[in-house]
């Protein structure tokens, strides 16, 4: 594909345009095959944010105007892009479905609120914050039997977790480029057959009349690029990430005091690690560690810069300050988890006496 191909209008009938849409039809039947999905189901967004609100809003408006409940559920842990959507849209009910300590939805709660009626139900399908994975095939055939639309949030799965959206059992499902070694500045919406949603961005007929505005070709087809070296070493680099977090798991409470890890160890996202550290403020460890050479979040990673306390720590019941999300990749080795160890006991202990005054 050349540059001018790249940049050139799908929608248009000039050769540049005509390869350019078969490049973009060729990225969207790659990336649907990945999840398990048909390529006329694949809506392109500019990101996970984009595809999580196209779903709430549209979704939500869609299912209303087929006469649905005005009620929305979502669990508490949901990403900002779900519940924020969620909450914008006026005459409609949000429940926010309780989690247990380990981030994992209440599937009895979830039953009951279906009972009393629902449009549109949201799960995620990974933990932005701590990587649990959640029972979504079992929330979903929970909403489908009271008739509501399922949602799930796979921005975080996709690309780390074998995906399947027919074996899931939902209606729609978001996804992010970014997340998995593609592009920044592209995402889908996967759009079960025959479900509808209202177009949030409008303008012109492009995504089958889902999603008004030029495609972002390079950034598309780079995800599918990376998707398809990605289905190449999910197995073995899952693997090999899930045995460089159970190290760092069992050792962190070793090497540092009033530590706390959290998420469910035996149903999470190979490769994140999520804790909290009593007496010390997460920006603190952050910015010592980046001293150190060592890049790691303060919670989510689109409100970290609010200073807010973490919505799912407060929902699992967690320490919400102090709290640190180590994010693992093709990239790290078992010596950068060692030096991990090593390094993070010297920051916190600074961290400490800088807090208390003693420094």
């Amino acid at each position: 594909m050349t540059a001018f191909d790249a940049f050139a209008d799908p929608s248009r009938l000039y050769g540049a345009a005509r390869r350019a849409r078969i490049e973009l039809d060729a990225a969207r039947d790659s990336i649907a095959r990945f999840i398990g999905g048909r390529a006329e189901e694949i809506v392109f967004t500019s990101g996970g944010t984009e595809s999580c609100n196209l779903a709430i809003s549209g979704g939500a408006l869609a299912a209303a105007a087929a006469r649905r409940p005005k009620r929305i559920l979502a669990s508490a842990i949901e990403h900002t892009a779900v519940l924020e959507a969620a909450r914008r849209l006026d005459g409609f009910e949000v429940v926010e479905l309780p989690v247990d300590s380990t981030g994992v939805v209440d599937l009895s709660a979830l039953r009951a609120e279906c009972v009393a009626g629902a449009g549109l139900v949201s799960i995620q399908l990974a933990n932005q914050e701590i990587g649990t994975l959640q029972p979504v095939a079992e929330a979903a055939r929970i909403a489908r039997e009271a008739g509501a639309l399922f949602h799930t949030d796979a921005c975080m799965a996709v690309g780390h977790v074998p995906v399947d959206v027919r074996a899931l059992g939902v209606d729609l499902l978001s996804a992010s480029a970014h997340k998995a070694y593609g592009p920044k500045g592209a995402g889908a919406l996967w759009v079960r057959r025959g479900v509808r949603v209202r177009p949030m961005i409008v303008g012109d007929d492009r995504e089958r009349g889902r999603r008004a505005g030029m495609e972002n070709l390079p950034a598309i087809a780079g995800w599918a690029a990376a998707l398809g070296a990605r289905a190449a070493e999910l197995d073995v680099e899952s693997q090999r990430l899930s045995l460089l977090a159970g190290r760092l798991r069992a050792a962190l409470p070793a090497v540092v005091d009033d530590l706390v890890v959290h998420g469910d160890p035996s149903s999470c996202l190979p490769g994140l690690v999520a804790f909290s550290v009593l007496y010390v403020e997460g920006e603190a460890l952050l910015l010592g560690l980046d001293e150190k050479g060592i890049a790691v979040h303060s919670g989510s990673s689109c409100t970290s810069s609010t200073q807010e306390p973490s919505h799912v720590l407060a929902a699992i019941g967690a320490l919400t300050q102090g709290s640190i999300r180590v994010s693992m990749g093709r990239d790290t080795s078992a010596e950068d988890i060692e030096t991990f160890l090593r390094e993070l006991p010297p920051v916190v202990a600074r961290a400490r006496a800088l807090a208390s005054g003693k420094a």
